[in-house]
This record gives structure tokens, C-alpha cells and sequence, in this order.
């Protein structure tokens, strides 16, 4: 799967919320986008990727 721009290599159906935990990614600290369509947190744990998936993860930047 690609995972923004960068190629990755998971278990078949790994799902949002085991790539985010790999990755060492807090969960509600970003959005996810899975083929161009944002996910809703409530499907992170639900949501299965595919290898061909292509996945941005977009963090939240607080600024003032």
C-alpha cells in the first residue's frame, strides 16, 4: 500500500487503526484518507486496506 507517496509493506487487511498503531500514530490527532475518500474515526478500527490502497495521513497543526 502506499501511504503519503511512500510504498509500505502490511498484512493483507490491515486495518486504519493497525496502521496508525504501527506507525506509532495517535488516532485522534489526525485524518485519514483512503483512496481519496476520508474515513470516519469510527470506521478507523472497521475500515480494511488493501495492498493496492493508497493512504494520507494528515495531521492536525495547531498554530495561533
Amino acid at each position: 500500500m502506499t501511504v503519503n507517496g511512500e510504498e509500505l509493506d502490511f498484512a493483507p487487511e490491515t486495518t486504519v487503526s493497525q496502521l496508525l498503531n504501527k506507525l506509532n500514530i495517535d488516532e485522534n490527532t489526525v485524518v485519514i484518507e483512503v483512496d481519496l475518500e476520508l474515513v470516519d474515526r469510527e470506521q478507523y478500527k472497521s475500515k480494511k486496506l488493501s495492498s493496492t490502497s493508497k493512504v494520507e495521513i494528515i495531521r492536525y497543526v495547531g498554530g495561533g
